[in-house]
């Protein structure tokens, strides 16, 4: 008989089992450094060259350098939490499926649902970023693209004779969409050594930012270093500092995916900690400093742009420094929308394989063999929320969406501790309860530093789906009804 209750979870070991059946025993070949290197690789991206200004300008001011700490210590106490779970489920690694396993079936529509905000919405907040770069550089080599057409509608624009106007529709954004779903669909993969080149170009660009720049530094920049609040909780002061960490939060997403590698870590109670959190030191030292020298460089006011990195090297005055980190930013920034564009493909592709999206999501192009009907919805939905959306509302939504699906995971290692306490665990997180509850913490102070109208689109979103998992996604679970598929 059908098992209908809606927190029926699949077991530990039913999806070790299937993980191990299906040949997912991993060789056990990275050590501390590789790993440290792979967090470095996915956590410098997208938020450093995007976000930084239009938090400093509107919340924090030089003071964002604090906001990139207090987002460092959060993720540092849910880098270990994924780590155990990456470890016991050696599976896709996706939260989904750690929720899948403890908190129940019900939840891991939820977190599915949620985690849209973080990879579909985080393509969107790239694919902006990435236009804000694009047009900086062609303006560099003389072409100009009209500002009202690299805008969203309503994004006030100030032009060169001191006017101002709004946007109209961000092309540039539509384009890059556009061509990394047609890549993905075609089965374009991003090989192991174009992922180390892209690495070491985004290292390249923020350590050349950060070595050049300092030489040309206004120390007058910084004072304030905490502007006084503006009397709204969240604009500048104290309360300013956490929500620009909120907001930068964004720059630490990708850690997650280093507990992935805990299959492979030859001694994964040393050098799982030992990867997570000394990747994240590295790139927190790394932002700090780069925010550092881009509030040196360019009064924080100034910074409310989606290509704030730009506006840094243009007020350090050399022309091809500026055309050469420009490069090098939107090589990055074209990587991180590939994969984030991947990823929402394969969690719709896992969810409907579970019974809770209907059958498309999982269609696979006989030829081609991708999901291409999700990858092209996908696409299209994404590049009209680039083509629409300010930076700033989808920087916090994805912000908020992560941060939810990091307080999940959390909860699940405590859940895994009481329920499944004989399960094999080649890495424990430390100090359980304290270290996840931290984890939860950290967590529900960083949302709590997000405006009440991004958590009323939260729940607005969460609502929406539980209407869809309630009228579809229960009625066709493969888990809670086995014999219908």
């Amino acid at each position: 008989m059908a098992d209908t209750s809606y927190m029926a979870r699949k077991s530990v070991a039913d999806i070790v089992g299937s993980a191990d059946a299906e040949g997912h025993s991993l060789s056990k070949t990275l050590g501390a450094t590789s790993i440290t290197a792979m967090g470095i690789g996915a956590i410098i991206g997208a938020g450093i060259f995007v976000l930084t200004g239009t938090a400093a300008a509107q919340f924090a001011g030089p003071g964002i350098m604090l906001s990139f700490v207090l987002g460092g210590i959060a993720c540092a106490f849910v880098g270990l939490c994924y780590s155990e779970l990456a470890a016991m489920l050696p599976v896709c690694g996706s939260s989904y499926t750690y929720t899948y396993a403890t908190l129940g079936e019900i939840f891991a529509w939820i977190i599915g649902w949620d985690l849209i905000l973080e990879y579909a919405m985080g393509a969107a907040t790239v694919a902006v970023g990435w236009s804000g770069y694009v047009v900086s550089l062609l303006r560099n080599i003389g072409l100009e693209i009209p500002p009202v057409m690299a805008a969203a509608p309503g994004t006030v624009i100030k032009l060169a004779d001191g006017t101002t106007t709004t946007g109209i529709i961000n092309l540039p954004a539509i384009l890059i969409i556009a061509i990394l779903t047609t890549l993905l669909v075609l089965g374009t993969k991003e090989s192991a050594r174009l992922n180390n080149v892209m690495v070491a170009v985004k290292l390249v660009v923020v350590v050349a930012f950060i070595a050049l720049g300092v030489f040309f530094i206004k120390p007058e920049n910084w004072h304030p270093f905490i502007p006084a609040n503006t009397g709204e909780f969240g604009h500048f002061g104290m309360s300013g500092i956490l929500r620009g960490s909120a907001v930068v939060f964004f720059a630490f997403i990708g850690f997650d995916a280093v507990s992935t590698a805990a299959q492979e870590a030859k001694k994964p109670q040393r050098d799982m900690p030992i990867g997570i959190l000394g990747s994240l030191v590295i790139c927190t030292v790394l932002y700090i400093l780069v925010a550092g020298v881009l509030t040196g460089l360019v009064p924080y006011a100034q910074l409310n742009v989606p290509d704030p990195i730009a506006k840094g090297v243009d007020a350090i005055g050399l022309n091809w420094f500026s055309i050469l980190i420009k490069i090098g930013a939107l090589t990055g920034l074209t990587t991180v929308i590939l994969v984030l564009l991947y990823g929402q493909s394969r969690i719709f592709f896992t969810m409907s394989q579970d019974g809770l999206l209907p059958p498309l999501f999982a269609r696979v192009h006989p030829r081609l063999q991708t999901p291409y009907l999700s990858q092209i919805l996908i696409g299209t939905i994404v590049a009209i929320v680039a083509a629409l959306t300010p930076i700033g509302v989808l920087g916090e939504m994805v912000s908020i969406g992560t941060l939810f699906a990091f307080i999940l995971v959390c909860g699940a290692v405590i859940y895994l501790r009481r329920s499944d306490s004989n399960a094999m665990r080649p890495f424990r997180v430390p100090g359980v309860p304290i270290v996840p509850v931290l984890g939860i913490l950290f967590c529900l102070l960083l949302m709590v530093g997000l405006p009440l109208v991004t958590w009323l689109r939260l729940v607005v979103w969460l609502v929406i789906g539980m209407v869809i998992y309630l009228s579809y996604g229960r009625n066709h679970s493969k888990l809670r009804f086995p014999e219908r598929h």
